[in-house]
């Protein structure tokens, strides 16, 4: 009888991101859990009806469908490495379709926004905080919105992939593909800032962190919680780490650049993951229109009693 080896499912996903291979193992295991108290012990017993009434079940939970178009997604990947492996002789999960996610636009930052995350934040953060913590903080938010970083791969970086002369940074992002994007000139210095006078004061607590450009204050690797903590400290509005990516992506756009340069500086291995952003910037494009042209509002038709 098979067993279900999640552990060897996990450690076969090598060239997926550390946020992917974190999440599909929680995808898995709550399945695992969920089919046990249903009676099935091992993956042999699990058929296309059982997945579907998982599914069904997590819509009645409240689940948003995202969530489980992703669950749904961890499922596929998982029953078909037990088929590679020859743990399963049939497949499950093929064919199993999910409810499409709700497709909503990313969040795109407003000006004043980006100015108090980048340039003023608030006077309880600015005035309480050690100077060497507010010369990272500052590093890691114009590298988010300067280069459109993903979250992880700012926590990723080493010293020495940024290149504060050349204004480039190289980073490995989604299945260990390295790139190489250019960075604004405020990232470059702010990178130049930490380096120089905040990184010596975090001395690395762990052998991971002797190698990252980036500290928590328990001296180990910046990891995405902690990025989160820092723009919830700094932002008006509550912010998502990846806010900042869509923002960059969508001013590139506005102003001009062709989407085929946005999805290499992006990291997207598919354009149409690109493409999502021209929805942005057409909706930015509308309200502009909306509220700046004279005949884009509707106006009041004189009424005859009032001649």
């Amino acid at each position: 009888m098979p067993t279900w080896d999640v552990d060897g499912f996990e450690r076969s996903l090598t060239a997926a991101a550390p946020n992917t291979v974190q999440a599909y193992r929680r995808d898995v295991d709550h399945f695992v859990e969920w089919a046990a108290r249903a009676g099935h012990e091992s993956p042999d017993t699990v058929d296309r009806r059982l997945l579907r009434r998982y599914l069904a079940f997590l819509g009645t939970t409240g689940k948003a469908k995202r969530t489980i178009a992703r669950r749904a997604s961890a499922l596929r990947r998982y029953f078909g490495w037990l088929v590679r492996t020859g743990a399963l002789a049939a497949d499950p999960s093929s064919g199993l379709r999910a409810p499409q996610g709700e497709g909503r636009l990313p969040r795109v930052l407003k000006g004043e926004e980006l100015h108090q995350l980048l340039d003023e934040p608030p006077s309880a953060v600015a005035d309480g905080d050690p100077e060497h913590v507010r010369l990272r903080d500052d590093a890691v938010l114009e590298l988010l919105y300067g280069s459109g970083l993903r979250v992880g791969e700012v926590c990723g970086l080493a010293p020495g992939d940024v290149d504060a002369r050349s204004r480039t940074v190289t980073v490995w992002g989604k299945g260990g593909k390295q790139r190489r994007v250019p960075i604004s000139l405020p990232a470059a210095e702010a990178v130049d800032r930490w380096r120089t006078h905040g990184a010596q004061h975090v001395e690395a607590t762990e052998p991971d962190a002797e190698g990252a450009l980036f500290r928590n204050a328990r001296g180990r690797r910046l990891t995405p919680r902690d990025v989160r903590r820092i723009i919830d400290r700094r932002a008006a509005a509550p912010t998502h780490p990846h806010a900042l990516r869509h923002t960059f992506a969508t001013h590139l756009l506005d102003g001009g650049a062709d989407l085929r340069v946005v999805q290499e500086l992006l990291g997207h291995a598919d354009l149409s993951t690109t493409q999502h952003y021209t929805h942005v910037s057409k909706e930015r494009l509308r309200t502009v229109y909306e509220s700046s042209h004279p005949r884009a509002r509707p106006t009041r038709r004189p009424d005859s009693r009032d001649s």
